[in-house]
């Protein structure tokens, strides 16, 4: 098959587009997905920099890729619930390739009235801000959450969810982006670029960052006694000094099918928009890691049905 691989950590030049890759073995619960996309996302190019092979180390060659959304193309013998045809998606690895083999129960059909390629912007998105709002910060309907990166991929994704569980929301963006981030429907905003606004800002039940850095790390203070503090980047040596009672906990996206399911019926009822800042070829993946690290293009998605010689 063809597949993007990884042979040695460095640049975006490491990224070789090849023709002769083995094909992924599938066992008796797995599931053949012929890819028709699969979505760029930040920790690619941290874990192929080798910035985060601490978290997610590789072995060589590796295929990156977290999302993917397809096609069945052949089934294990013990899967009950998909078969050969069947638009599924599913939050997965090395889906950087044109077939990607997925344990049954990581994966799930794609609603009708969802387009197959578009669907491989949500699972890894969705999951992260899904789980940073109701496992890492546990907010609860009626209390109060800032959320860093609210325009972002996963900051919409845990906007979504924390409106969903019925907690007033705050949007934290540059204030450049306020007016925009005030179109996401949430109670307030707040531009996290400003620090004489972040100093005036009020107490809060949690804060679900989204940015890390210095920004999270100024954030820390205005959780309330007691109150949770969730990140999915990275959070500053020392921070959580400055708010010993702050429940803070760090979010590493786990597959569930259901709720990817949930969000892709979202986006079909026009209740979840996801913007996709470009759609590229498969063989193009390096060009799309040196658009997604400079920042503030959306979406990129690989196709792969794109990519034949």
């Amino acid at each position: 098959m063809k597949a993007v691989v990884l042979h040695e950590y460095g640049g975006p030049e490491k990224l070789k587009f090849e023709a002769n890759v083995p094909e992924p073995q599938i066992g008796g619960g797995t599931v053949l997905i012929a890819t028709a996309a699969a979505s760029v996302n930040p920790i690619d190019w941290k874990v192929r920099s080798g910035m985060r092979k601490k978290d997610f180390p590789l072995s060589f060659p590796a295929i990156l890729g977290r999302d993917v959304s397809g096609v069945v193309r052949s089934v294990g013998a013990n899967v009950k619930h998909f078969k050969v045809g069947d638009r599924v998606l599913a939050l997965s690895t090395a889906t950087y390739a044109e077939l990607v083999a997925v344990d049954d129960s990581d994966v799930t059909h794609l609603p009708d009235g969802v387009d197959l390629t578009d669907a491989a912007a949500i699972p890894l998105i969705a999951l992260t801000g899904d789980q940073l709002v109701r496992l890492a910060t546990n907010v609860k309907k009626g209390q109060v959450v800032l959320i860093t990166g609210a325009l972002g991929s996963v900051g919409r994704a845990a906007v979504h969810t924390a409106k969903k569980i019925g907690a007033q929301v705050i949007a934290g963006v540059r204030g450049k982006d306020l007016d925009e981030a005030r179109s996401l429907g949430v109670s307030d905003v707040l531009a996290i670029d400003d620090d004489e606004a972040i100093e005036k800002f009020r107490l809060v039940d949690a804060v679900a960052d989204t940015v890390g850095g210095e920004v999270a790390a100024k954030l820390i203070a205005k959780v309330k006694q007691n109150g949770s503090f969730g990140y999915a980047a990275m959070l500053p040596e020392g921070s959580a000094a400055q708010n010993p009672t702050a429940k803070i906990t760090r979010v590493f996206a786990k597959p569930d099918p259901s709720k990817v399911r949930e969000f892709a019926d979202d986006v079909r009822d026009g209740k979840f928009v996801l913007p996709i800042g470009g759609r590229m070829p498969l063989r193009d993946a390096a060009e799309a890691h040196v658009l997604g690290e400079k920042g503030g293009v959306g979406k990129i998605l690989l196709l792969a049905s794109d990519s034949q010689d």
